[in-house]
């Protein structure tokens, strides 16, 4: 079971002991006009390579840089790494490399790890606050994140935005793919939007994994009107998509692939939509949802080192 999601689902009893339920947020009409569609084999199958990627975030510095984390860096054999940082702590373990099968950089963060109380206290914090204008330059202060979230995007920011120029550089690429699962997922989607900034002439990618709602309405429309593909993976039950609530006024940004009971990946055009097979839906209060499910299978593999 994944103890970060029984953290998540504290929080949620804590603040208002339900989620409001998705018939209390009607989809917005665009949304109901566009149709869920059921995603090939052949596309599930690509998403593989980032799985992998996302699960190695949880593995230690020192075996990311060596590329000797296990069945996850193996998984990924022409992968050249670059740097890696993070203490599991304060920071969440993180990692750049170049990938030349994919011909991209990527950058995974770690998820949540409970035997650090500091990544607890930030999936806690669910206050929102603006985007630190240094890092994210001519962004709204209406735009608003959740705390904890952005302050452990902050304290990897420059040592990822470090690496992943060493990489473009190095290796003479254009794109740049983020990744992670949970909270690694909140810190790369985070990071897409941070080095598209700072990086306008890449093209820049985020695929993430059971995906908490990261920021306020004016966030997720923001992070929609970016030339940033975004795509975030929830899996069948898992409650950690529904939370921090949308009463706390959070929401999600558009990008959602739902794998339902089926094992079919279904993807959910709009915001936080509200059919009965997409995660809002499917687990309106996380008294419906399945902690267990958080951590996979996401096309059979489990997240964690």
């Amino acid at each position: 079971m994944a103890p970060q999601a029984k953290v998540l689902a504290l929080l949620s009893l804590l603040a208002v002991c339900l989620v409001a339920p998705a018939s209390a947020l009607p989809a917005p009409a665009k949304q109901r006009r566009q149709s869920i569609i059921a995603l090939a084999q052949a596309q599930v199958t690509a998403f593989r390579p980032y799985t992998h990627y996302a699960s190695a975030g949880y593995c230690q510095p020192a075996a990311t840089v060596a590329w000797n984390c296990g069945a996850n860096c193996q998984a990924n054999p022409s992968f050249v790494p670059v740097a890696s940082g993070g203490d599991g702590d304060e920071t969440q373990f993180w990692f750049v490399g170049y990938d030349p099968a994919l011909g991209e950089v990527i950058v995974s963060h770690q998820g949540t790890d409970t035997s650090e109380i500091l990544p607890l206290l930030e999936d806690a914090d669910i206050i929102q606050e603006s985007l630190d204008s240094g890092l994210f330059p001519g962004v709204s202060s209406s735009i608003k994140a959740h705390s904890g979230f952005a302050g452990s995007q902050k304290r990897s920011a420059s040592g990822v935005l470090s690496a992943v120029n060493t990489a473009i550089s190095k290796f003479g690429a254009s794109k740049v793919t983020l990744t992670g699962h949970s909270l690694g997922a909140a810190i790369a989607l985070l990071d897409a939007v941070y080095l598209h900034l700072h990086l306008p002439q890449t093209t820049v990618k985020f695929i993430g994994y059971g995906l908490p709602r990261v920021g306020n309405q004016e966030f997720a429309n923001y992070v929609d009107s970016l030339p940033i593909s975004v795509t975030h993976i929830n899996n069948k039950e898992d409650i950690v998509p529904i939370l921090p609530g949308r009463f706390l006024g959070f929401h999600h940004t558009s990008g959602e692939v739902h794998i339902v009971d089926t094992g079919a990946w279904l993807s959910c055009p709009g915001q936080d939509n509200t059919s009965d097979e997409c995660i809002v839906g499917d687990v309106p209060n996380i008294f419906e949802g399945d902690e267990s499910d958080h951590d996979g299978p996401y096309d059979g593999i489990e997240m964690g080192c």
